[in-house]
Parts: C-alpha cells; structure tokens; sequence
C-alpha cells in the first residue's frame, strides 16, 4: 500500500469490492481478511505487481489471514 499509486489502490479495492480504508486496515494488521479475500487480493495484487514494472511486490495470501496454515495443502503454499 505504501508503494502503490492511488489509482493502483483503487483499482485493488474495486476488484475486490471493498474500500481502501479497509486494505490499510488489513495492510496494518488491524483486521484479518477471510480466506477467500485474502487470495482474490493476491491474485489482483499479482496483477498489478507485474504491471508497475517491479516497482510493487504481491501481496501473499498468508500475510491477511489470522490462521495461515488453512492454507496447507493448497497450490501456492509454502
């Protein structure tokens, strides 16, 4: 979010029908996404990682959830 333009944070909000207000408080770690927001914003926010040219880095689905290991088992888990 710190790195992101304001049309960059918009677009993540919009795509993910929420607001920005709500990404700074999951980006702050003062709320924590459910599982299936969590991964819609890492694959949007791959997105528009691979768009700024390497300016931005995706945000990892494990990072926005308070139990991470739900994610076990599933593609993409390290």
């Amino acid at each position: 979010m710190k790195y992101a333009t304001k049309r960059e944070r918009a677009e993540l909000a919009t795509v993910c029908n929420d607001s920005v207000a709500y990404l700074y408080q999951l980006a702050g770690k003062h709320r924590h996404a459910s599982p299936q927001m969590a991964t819609r914003i890492e694959q949007i926010s791959q997105r528009v990682a691979d768009r700024s040219g390497g300016r931005l880095e995706p945000v990892p689905r494990v990072s926005l959830v308070r139990y991470p290991e739900i994610f076990v088992g599933l593609q993409g888990w390290e």
